[in-house]
C-alpha cells in the first residue's frame, strides 16, 4: 500500500471514527504512507450517505466525500456490539501503533473502547480521540458536529456575517472539521515521536470547540482582553476602503487586502489610472481615507466596474497589490496555481469522479506522500485484515454467522464472501 520513501511507512493505523473530523488525521497518516484500517459499523460510516443529502451538493453516482476523507485506506466491518466483533478489534488493537476514534465517551464505553480499555494491550499504543467539546467537563459527554462546537459556539457563526442586522453565517459542510483533524494529525505525530525516545504510547486528543477557539483567537481573545468586539460593519459602511470587496463589469467579485496603505496607497492609483486622487484632501493619508470612507469605496465601485475581471487580474497582479478572487467552487477546475501548488492532485480512477482531488495540506521535501488511491467499498478489505491478526477460515465463517461480521451494503460488494 505504501510508496518507496514514505515517512509513514511500517506505521498501522486503526481507524474507528466517523465522519470527518476524526478520519481526517488519519487520511493524512494515509498520504504520508501509513497503513490505515477503517473500521465500520454495519450501517456503514454515515459519511457514505453525505453526498445523497437533500440541501448538500449531490452526486447519486460517485461518493465524493467519501473519496476525499478515505483515499488510502483498507476498510474492514465488524459489529462491535458482539463478542466476536470486539474481540478482532482487540487483536487489531495489539498489532497496531495507532487508534483513533471520534466515538462519544458514552459510546466508547459501551464498546469497550476506552483508553482504559485498550492501553492493556499495546504499551506502544497511540490512542487519539476527536470530541466535540473536550475529553473533560459538564459537556464533555455531548455530541456535536462543526457547525455547532466549533462555528456556533466558539463566535465564528456570531462574527462572520455580512450584515450586521442580518442572522448569523451557517458554515459550510467539514468546515471545522478538516483543520480540527489537521490539528489532531499534528497531536499523533507529537506521541508518535515521543515514543521513539521511550518506547511508550500515550493518550492524545483534541475536539472541534478548541479547534474553532484556537480559528477565532484574534476575537475571542480580545474580548478576553476586555476589549469590545463588536459587530463588523456591512460592506457599503467598511472602515477601510482598501481591505473590502469589489466587483467588476462582469460581474465578479474580490477582495482588497491592501494593509500596507503607506506603501500600496500610490500603486493603486496607479492601477487604477486616477493619479489625481493623491492630491484629493480627502485621502491625503489613512486617517483622511477612514474619515471619507464611503466617498472612496464609491469612487472604486465606479471604476472597477468599468472593466471584467480577467482585465483587473492582470492589472492589479502588474502594480504588486494584494487581492484575493472570490471564487466559486466551479472555478476550482481551472485554478492552474492549485495544481502547480499541489493543493489539487491528478487521479486516474473513475471512482474518484473527476481528474484531480483534494490533496491533504502538508508536504515534506522527499517524503514520498502517496498518490491517491481509492477509498474502501464497505468491508472491502475485512478478510485480508483479519488474516493478517491471525485469523483462519473456520473464524471467519464463524464471525460471519454470529454477525460479527455484517453483511455488505446494499449495492455493495462484499469482498469477504
Amino acid at each position: 500500500m505504501n510508496e518507496d520513501g514514505a515517512i509513514l511507512a511500517g506505521i498501522r493505523v486503526l481507524d474507528v471514527a466517523s465522519y470527518i473530523a476524526g478520519p481526517v488525521a488519519t487520511t493524512i497518516m494515509a498520504d504520508f504512507g501509513a497503513e490505515v484500517i477503517k473500521v465500520e459499523p454495519p450501517g456503514g460510516d454515515p459519511l457514505r450517505k453525505l453526498h445523497s443529502t437533500p440541501g448538500l451538493p449531490m452526486n447519486l453516482v460517485v461518493d465524493f466525500a467519501w473519496q476525499t476523507d478515505n483515499r488510502n485506506k483498507l476498510g474492514i466491518a465488524l459489529d462491535l456490539t458482539t463478542a466476536g466483533g470486539r474481540e478482532a478489534l482487540r487483536r487489531l488493537v495489539a498489532d497496531c501503533d495507532v487508534f483513533v476514534t471520534n466515538y462519544t465517551r458514552p459510546a466508547r464505553a459501551r464498546l469497550g473502547l476506552t483508553y482504559d480499555d485498550l492501553k492493556p494491550l499495546n504499551d506502544r499504543l497511540i490512542y487519539a480521540s476527536m470530541t466535540a467539546y473536550g475529553e473533560e467537563g459538564p459537556e464533555a459527554d455531548k455530541s456535536g458536529f462543526d457547525t455547532t462546537a466549533y462555528w456556533a459556539r466558539t463566535g465564528l457563526m456570531h462574527m462572520a456575517r455580512p450584515d450586521p442586522d442580518g442572522p448569523p453565517a451557517r458554515s459550510l459542510p467539514g468546515m471545522g472539521d478538516h483543520p480540527s483533524g489537521v490539528a489532531l494529525f499534528g497531536a499523533i505525530m507529537l506521541a508518535l515521536l515521543e515514543r521513539t525516545r521511550t518506547g511508550r504510547g500515550r493518550r492524545v486528543h483534541s475536539s472541534l470547540l478548541a479547534n474553532g477557539l484556537w480559528s477565532n483567537a484574534f476575537y475571542a481573545q480580545a474580548a478576553l482582553s476586555g476589549a469590545a468586539v463588536e459587530l463588523r460593519p456591512s460592506r457599503e459602511n467598511w472602515p477601510n476602503a482598501l481591505t473590502n470587496h469589489y466587483r467588476s463589469r462582469d460581474g465578479h467579485w474580490f477582495i482588497l487586502a491592501l494593509v500596507d496603505q503607506e506603501r500600496q496607497w500610490h500603486r493603486l492609483l496607479d492601477a487604477i489610472e486616477r493619479p489625481e486622487l493623491a492630491d484629493d484632501p480627502r485621502f491625503a493619508d489613512i486617517a483622511a481615507r477612514a474619515d471619507h470612507v464611503t466617498e472612496l469605496t464609491a469612487i472604486l465601485d465606479d471604476v472597477f466596474a468599468t472593466r471584467d475581471w480577467a482585465v483587473w487580474r492582470e492589472v492589479l497582479d502588474a502594480h504588486r497589490l494584494t487581492f484575493g478572487n472570490v471564487a466559486a467552487p466551479a472555478e476550482i477546475h481551472d485554478d492552474a496555481q492549485m495544481v502547480a501548488a499541489g493543493a489539487l492532485s491528478p487521479v486516474h480512477d473513475s471512482r474518484f469522479g473527476a481528474d484531480h482531488l483534494i490533496d491533504s495540506p502538508l508536504w515534506v521535501d522527499g517524503g514520498g506522500k502517496n498518490s491517491p488511491r481509492p477509498a474502501p467499498a464497505f468491508g472491502e478489505h475485512t478478510e485480508q485484515v483479519l488474516r493478517s491478526v491471525g485469523y483462519g477460515d473456520d473464524e471467519l465463517v464463524q464471525m460471519r454467522k454470529d454477525g460479527a461480521i455484517p453483511p455488505a451494503l446494499p449495492g455493495i460488494a462484499d469482498a469477504t464472501s
